[in-house]
């Protein structure tokens, strides 16, 4: 039986306190699921070549590729502040994006609707999120005949235990449209596995150079975003659009790959 990885990250925050903020509107969840013996023998050591190529390597301080660095060219990516570096650079990503075998599904939620339509009570948004993440992930699963397991990126102690908290309780409850007895069939684990940035995890590099793009794309597919300017993303958009984003059997994006909430 085959055996899957989701690696998770997240754009935006759970805080409900300045939704009317465009900026602070919309937290988003992306899983990137993987192949967990493809994973080890193209997408780890093909991250590593891309890594070694354009930054160099030192065995003992390993380079972690983050968006926000690269996009500022912050060190270990000055290398990118030459326009020929960056250009190649750009291309060998965007290569690897569109040829490794990966699936998207990406949960954004418009945190002022949540908040406008149950004004008694409400969802938390994270757990919200991810729990629209992994009823797919486990329906994929289950249609692949694979179990798998969840994997994120630490955000802190007490953060961590309410992210491992909100896990088990899918694990244990299942939610209204799968139940336990599906979830604990398909997932490996009741625990929710937690690694910090350091560990060089490159699913969780992966998730994290595709998450904005893929924000991006669901709020602009509802007209919800507020710049629609081609940009680095955009490209991005266009590979998982073509290739990466979760479907349903008639090739569907929406409600699959891509979901807008509530």
């Amino acid at each position: 039986m085959a055996l899957y990885r989701v690696y998770i990250d997240e754009v935006g925050n759970h805080d409900m306190s300045h939704v009317d903020d465009p900026r602070y509107r919309f937290l988003s969840l992306t899983g990137v699921i993987l192949e967990t013996g493809y994973y080890a023998r193209v997408v780890q050591r093909e991250m590593e070549d891309i890594k070694r190529d354009f930054f160099g390597q030192d065995p003992d301080e390993p380079i972690i590729f983050h968006r926000k660095e690269l996009v500022n060219k912050r060190p270990p990516f000055q290398a990118l502040r030459d326009e020929q570096t960056e250009r190649e650079f750009n291309a060998a990503l965007l290569s690897a994006l569109s040829r490794w075998e990966y699936r998207v599904v990406t949960a954004v939620l418009d945190k002022k609707a949540h908040r406008d339509r149950y004004r008694v009570w409400r969802y938390h948004p994270y757990h919200y999120c991810l729990a629209v993440l992994l009823e797919r992930y486990v329906l994929f699963l289950k249609d692949a005949g694979a179990r798998g397991d969840v994997l994120v990126e630490s955000r802190g102690g007490k953060e961590d235990g309410n992210l491992k908290d909100s896990y088990r309780r899918l694990y244990e409850r299942g939610t209204d449209y799968i139940g336990a007895d599906l979830w604990q069939a398909r997932l490996t684990s009741r625990e929710l596995k937690v690694k910090p940035r350091r560990d060089n995890i490159a699913g969780l590099q992966l998730a994290d150079l595709i998450a904005h793009a893929s924000q991006r794309e669901v709020l602009l597919h509802h007209g919800l975003a507020g710049d629609s300017r081609e940009t680095f993303g955009s490209r991005i958009s266009g590979i998982l659009r073509d290739s990466k984003y979760l479907r349903g059997s008639g090739g569907e994006l929406d409600g699959y790959g891509r979901k807008l909430l509530p």
